[in-house]
């Protein structure tokens, strides 16, 4: 009997996976210029949104923090400058789920050619299940709404406690970087596990949470660099190459054979 595999050593594996995506590039750049198509189009909006948001991010710090108008101006300027921080955390947050939706949504063929060759690379099948397209489409948007909008409801309660002393600059940049991974892990295996017919939210989490260590040690460093605006550009097809890696380690566990199908 095998033993298990530490925490560590999984989360470790993870981050691995990230320069086995990088290497495969390496080997084929055609590809990476093929990705970066739809990455700077997504960057172009998002970046935008964001820009326009720190621009105004005094004026919502004022907002939220009204209760402190008559607070002395030292108390006064301590809360607003932590509720800026928390602001800034939170549409970060959002940030880089909404940006790999809405990327992996413009990109879908020029991705899709990407898993295709690393699959082929690996040894693996390049044939996609035969579902129908604009249902899968359809559903593949409700699902990326759905991860958006759990996103932002998450977020207020982690922008509450971003004004907690010492827990709010420690603590909550974790959890927060910890639960964009989680997030962003189940948009970049998406479409590996949908060429296996295994194509629905509950499913993807069902196989993540067996090997979550694993899974978090890819996508938390994912969701790190996509967080910077310029770098996330070049991050995202190198972690969609990751993801199809990912995949087939998520996939590779004797327990994942047990996960629902479609």
């Amino acid at each position: 009997m095998s033993r298990p595999i530490s925490a560590g050593k999984q989360f470790l594996t993870g981050i691995g996976l990230l320069g086995r995506g990088l290497a495969m590039y390496g080997r084929s750049p055609a590809l990476l210029l093929l990705g970066l198509i739809p990455a700077v189009i997504a960057s172009v909006l998002i970046i935008s949104v964001l820009f326009t948001i720190l621009y105004f991010a005094g004026d919502l710090a004022s907002a939220v923090t009204w209760f402190a108008d008559n607070w002395t101006p030292w108390e006064r300027d301590t809360v607003r400058i932590i509720a800026g921080i928390s602001i800034v955390g939170v549409i970060g947050l959002l940030a880089v789920v909404t940006f790999t939706s809405i990327t992996l949504a413009i990109g879908e063929p020029f991705y899709e050619k990407i898993s295709e060759r690393v699959e082929s690379q690996l040894g693996g099948s390049t044939t996609a299940a035969d579902l129908p397209f604009w249902s899968e489409f359809g559903r593949g948007i409700a699902e990326s709404i759905r991860l958006i909008a759990l996103s932002a409801v998450i977020g207020i309660p982690l922008f509450v406690a971003g004004f907690i002393p010492g827990i709010g600059q420690t603590v909550v940049p974790v959890i927060s970087a910890c639960f964009g991974g989680w997030m962003l892990c189940f948009e970049l295996i998406g479409p590996s596990f949908e060429r296996r017919g295994i194509p629905t939210l509950a499913q993807r989490r069902a196989v993540m949470q067996r090997r979550r260590w694993r899974a978090l040690g890819f996508s938390v460093p994912c969701f790190l660099l996509l967080a910077i605006p310029f770098v996330a550009v070049v991050v995202f097809p190198v972690a969609t190459a990751g993801g199809v890696f990912l995949t087939r380690e998520l996939l590779a566990s004797p327990d994942a054979a047990n996960a629902p199908r479609h």
